[in-house]
């Protein structure tokens, strides 16, 4: 809207409300956990993995520049890295690579990022050292979401719900787009459905399903912040005195390499079993509910924004941090348009 003040901008939505992960997401305003970082650099050159994270801090920072902290209920708790006691091999690994990745990251950020702490949360069948991240915080994914649909209305932006894309065909000066309730002509259309992508694209970008619950409110609830386990396979938070927790798709990437909603019995059950072994091995709670998101992921973490024809371009493969990066590759897309 800032590029094009006059334009006619139309965002049509496949549900009643935004799909995939985009309501359905964890809230974690992160960049990535310490031993994720040692894992993509086994696989990225440096200089790859400090312009990743140069991408989600320049995001989080765009997005909460965009909404204010207020809106979307940033809190800046930090964040946490458990490792199990069977994991003693890369919690080393990690406490001795530390000095090195808080140099590498040194030209993105000025101080230390990591940090050893003991664990105060009294955590079960972890070791009692954890990886901190003073950095990180948490967001309020559906004020996010309700106040990116206010500024979207305030700045003339026709969102369509229950609208589903079917096809779209180019032509040579306007894209003709078919959708399930009618069709139409746009000079230029913007496909931003990241999980969802390989339904209306050919391109590098697999579904990949998040399971998440969110036990009952538990009184007096210590534990405060956002954390990650298992290098990131599994993450939780507290949010109004509960515990949010979701994660396990490495127990199942086959199975949950997929864009159907819903929850399956051995991620589940995994999860249960570590809410009540490790992160509240001493509380009585219930799961009051159940949901699942879907992301887009790829071999490579860089997300895809490139044009995918000459009024067709795309802006996917958020590789699970959509919340950080996903404002800089809409503002990026929005460039695309000449």
């Amino acid at each position: 809207r800032k590029q094009y003040p006059k334009a006619k901008i139309i965002v049509i939505e496949k549900g009643m409300f935004p799909q995939g992960a985009s309501t359905k997401n964890a809230g974690f305003a992160c960049f990535g956990s310490f031993s994720e970082i040692l894992e993509d650099l086994n696989h990225h050159t440096e200089e790859e993995v400090l312009q990743l994270i140069r991408q989600r801090l320049d995001g989080l920072k765009l997005l909460r520049e965009t909404l204010g902290d207020k809106t979307i209920d940033y809190k800046p708790f930090g964040g946490y890295e458990l490792f199990m006691k069977k994991d003693q091999e890369v919690f080393e690994q990690c406490m001795t690579q530390m000095s090195y990745v808080n140099r590498l990251l040194k030209p993105v950020v000025q101080n230390d990022v990591f940090l050893e702490k003991n664990d105060s949360f009294q955590f079960g069948s972890i070791i009692p050292k954890l990886s901190f991240n003073a950095l990180e915080g948490q967001i309020d994914t559906g004020k996010m979401m309700k106040a990116l649909l206010k500024k979207a209305v305030e700045e003339d932006v026709l969102v369509i719900n229950n609208c589903q894309l079917i096809k779209f065909t180019e032509e040579l000066n306007n894209v003709h787009l078919l959708t399930h309730q009618f069709e139409f002509k746009t000079q230029y259309l913007m496909i931003a459905t990241n999980g969802f992508a390989r339904q209306l694209l050919d391109c590098e970008v697999s579904p990949a399903r998040a399971q998440v619950l969110i036990t009952n409110p538990i009184p007096n609830l210590r534990i405060k912040g956002s954390f990650h386990l298992d290098r990131g396979y599994y993450y939780f938070r507290d949010i109004d005195n509960r515990i949010l927790f979701g994660g396990g798709r490495n127990l199942d990437f086959q199975g949950e390499e997929t864009t159907k909603f819903g929850e399956t019995e051995i991620i589940q059950n995994r999860l249960e079993h570590l809410l009540k072994q490790v992160i509240l091995p001493s509380e009585d709670f219930f799961i009051e509910q159940r949901w699942s998101g879907i992301m887009g992921v790829g071999t490579q973490k860089k997300p895809i924004v490139k044009p995918v024809g000459n009024r067709v371009f795309c802006g996917v493969r958020l590789g699970g941090m959509g919340v950080a990066i996903g404002s800089t590759v809409g503002r990026n897309l929005a460039c695309l348009v000449s």
